[in-house]
């Protein structure tokens, strides 16, 4: 496997304003002219590359940051959508209709899960929860029916690693599609360069950074992305997900620093994690050797950006966690909050939280414990003072001894 870089592709791609500013300008428009009624009836009538008509289609702001995703991703093509949802939503059903049926992991965010397992079946489509790191099951649960196989790449919250290349291997030999949501690991992982057909995002977590807007995207090759964008069947195009070009703009900025960032998040979260895991707790990281998926995240990974900013402990049970992350709060480790990939540390405990929609019992099956606390470890510049407040906290809650 040749090694593949996205920072060097971030930092290539290079586009003006129109004044030769060194950002694009934003394009502040719902419309666009067309110098001839022709003209109009051509991009109607057949999709011409570059050619704008209505934001709800394309503008130019969203084509920028889209073009950057795209080589971020190493995938021939992009779009943006309103959230990471947006993203899932429509790439499945562009790909999916009544009759057919999805082969899911069962450890996934809870949205994620929540659609598949709820919404999906009124519109006919079958899923399949399955153990995706167990790829017998996986092959036992494809039938003529199969359209998807959908996994995390690291998947929420349990850090558990995809994969990727031996799941491609099965999708293509029953000629199905691989999709990927790579929200945990951008830049660390690149799913497609392992062979997935379409990578997803929360560009609201870490790709963004900055806790301030809410928007995804889908990282395919051109077709794909077209079928999506098409004026008279796409489903992004007809579900109306659009990004304000003012967001789009910004997030394109803050993507330019996304390299020095996830090295900072992965250096913090490795520290915190090998220092709690000398304390005796239980630790869910994969830069760790105890942690099932190291091996095959060292083999996967790109070099020089770490094991990602999200780490998990297990604290036993609902109220130790509970006063574990009320204490962290206080002592100003960060905030109770859920998301993740802020410049500030953020908690929460899964299972009440973003992990909610699963019930218990799938939750109990996944290995998901009620004292489970993710950690999503900021950019502080003094992790060893982190660790002194978050080790405080540990003995006032009882984890530890005085």
């Amino acid at each position: 496997m040749h090694h593949f870089d996205p920072s060097t592709e971030i930092q290539d791609y290079l586009v003006f304003g129109e004044y030769g500013d060194v950002n694009p300008s934003i394009t502040d428009s719902s419309t666009y002219t067309f110098l001839s009624p022709e003209k109009m009836k051509e991009l109607f009538d057949h999709e011409v590359e570059g050619c704008f008509l209505y934001s709800r289609h394309w503008n130019p702001t969203n084509k920028y940051l889209a073009d950057a995703l795209a080589r971020l991703e190493d995938s021939e093509s992009a779009l943006v959508t309103s959230s990471g949802m947006a993203a899932i939503v429509c790439s499945i059903l562009q790909i999916c209709s009544t009759g057919d049926e999805i082969i899911s992991s069962r450890t996934i965010y809870g949205g994620t899960y929540a659609f598949l397992k709820n919404l999906l079946p009124r519109f006919g489509i079958n899923v399949k929860f399955v153990n995706t790191l167990d790829l017998d099951a996986v092959k036992t649960a494809i039938t003529s029916k199969t359209k998807l196989i959908f996994c995390e790449s690291v998947s929420n919250p349990l850090l558990e690693i995809a994969d990727v290349p031996k799941l491609s291997e099965l999708a293509n030999s029953h000629n199905i599609k691989l999709m990927i949501d790579n929200t945990f690991s951008p830049i660390i992982l690149s799913p497609i360069h392992l062979g997935a057909h379409i990578v997803v995002h929360s560009l609201t977590k870490f790709i963004n950074g900055t806790s301030d807007c809410v928007a995804g995207c889908v990282c395919s090759n051109k077709d794909f992305i077209c079928q999506m964008m098409d004026i008279n069947s796409g489903t992004a195009m007809l579900l109306g997900p659009v990004l304000d070009s003012h967001r789009a703009a910004s997030i394109l900025k803050n993507l330019h620093s996304l390299h020095i960032r996830i090295e900072k998040h992965s250096k913090n979260a490795m520290f915190l994690a090998e220092n709690f895991e000398k304390l005796g707790l239980k630790v869910y990281y994969p830069g760790l050797a105890s942690h099932s998926g190291n091996n095959l995240m060292k083999k996967l990974m790109n070099e020089g950006f770490g094991f990602g900013g999200i780490l998990a402990i297990d604290a036993g049970d609902e109220k130790t966690a509970d006063a574990l992350m009320k204490k962290m709060q206080d002592a100003k480790v960060g905030y109770l909050a859920v998301s993740l990939g802020y410049f500030k540390t953020l908690f929460s405990s899964p299972g009440h939280s973003t992990s909610s929609e699963i019930p218990k019992d799938e939750q109990e099956k996944m290995g998901l414990s009620a004292g489970l606390v993710r950690i999503s470890i900021g950019l502080d510049n003094n992790i060893l003072k982190t660790f002194e407040r978050i080790k405080k906290c540990f003995v006032d809650v009882g984890l530890l001894k005085s």
